[in-house]
């Protein structure tokens, strides 16, 4: 692909340390964000100079393009999300009068519900992992994925000294980079005790600087490849689980509270989660539940005697 560095009239990099600096998003998102501007630019760069030059005709034409390359639904409308947030920036800016991206519909994608790995199953999963050193850290990992409703970046970001056990508690950097107190369990905070000497014989003689809470035999922060594979390693040791991500421990987490009783607003506090709505897709929970609930709990609801 073609990158148009001798192009600075498109403002790339002041919008991209835009979105890193001033909307604090992650690294991988910084990356998506460049490559679908590296895309735009590469093909309307063809016609257009600038980007006061881009029309509503030439973000379709975009969008088509990919959609001959057999990109999905849901890759399109990220790729169109991208564009649209570019160009509301060089409006901000003064740059452009007008969002061209604003004039293009943006492709929608039916949200499927996440399958819940049942709690029994879970527990087959969790009593699987062998009683060594890397089997201790991995049940460790997996019960705080569970125990905490971690995102799998979430957890291999961890230090040490985000963790309370005496508290039982995780200070976790979610999304957008904001932090959040996250508690977790007995179980999970035996398996991170009885892991912890392990990751002190793994970092002995390491330099200071970096003190990571999960790592590998070399002392290393484990990666979020290492993660998926460890608990891809455990599903086939488990005979009631198929396959299992460790999104669907997050998504096991936030239901099995929601089925216990817990409210809604706190699960998404749990989860990091911006918006409400996001949390009620996650759990499930549709508005007749809510409804339901509420004629349940609240006094004046129910109906007339």
């Amino acid at each position: 692909m073609r990158r148009r560095d001798d192009a600075p009239s498109w403002h790339e990099e002041p919008f991209l340390e835009h979105l890193e600096f001033e909307r604090n998003l992650s690294p991988a998102t910084l990356r998506a964000y460049r490559r679908e501007l590296v895309r735009f630019i590469d093909l309307v760069g063809e016609r257009c100079a600038t980007p006061e030059e881009v029309r509503g005709r030439d973000v379709r034409d975009f969008i088509a393009d990919l959609w001959q390359q057999r990109l999905g639904p849901r890759s399109l409308e990220r790729a169109l999300s991208s564009i649209r947030t570019y160009f509301s920036y060089l409006v901000a800016e003064g740059v452009v009068g007008a969002n061209p991206a604003l004039a293009v519909p943006l492709p929608r994608t039916p949200r499927s519900q996440p399958e819940v790995v049942d709690r029994y199953a879970l527990e087959e999963l969790l009593e699987g992992f062998p009683d060594s050193p890397v089997g201790r850290r991995d049940l460790a990992v997996v019960e705080l994925l569970y125990g905490a409703g971690l995102r799998v970046g979430e957890l291999v970001g961890l230090d040490l000294d985000d963790l309370s056990l005496d508290g039982r508690l995780l200070r976790v950097r979610g999304k957008g980079r904001k932090e959040r107190l996250v508690p977790f369990g007995r179980r999970a905070a035996e398996a991170v005790t009885t892991y912890l000497p392990d990751r002190a014989r793994w970092r002995l003689d390491l330099p200071g600087g970096d003190d990571p809470l999960f790592v590998n035999q070399r002392g290393g922060r484990l990666s979020d490849r290492s993660v998926r594979r460890l608990l891809a390693a455990a599903v086939r040791r488990t005979a009631d689980i198929h396959r299992i991500h460790p999104h669907s421990l997050r998504h096991a987490f936030a239901t099995h509270l929601l089925e216990a009783g817990m409210d809604l607003r706190a699960i998404q506090e749990l989860l990091g989660h911006s918006s409400l709505a996001t949390t009620q897709i996650y759990t499930g929970v549709d508005l007749a539940h809510l409804m339901a609930v509420y004629r349940t709990a609240h006094p004046r609801a129910g109906d007339d005697d």
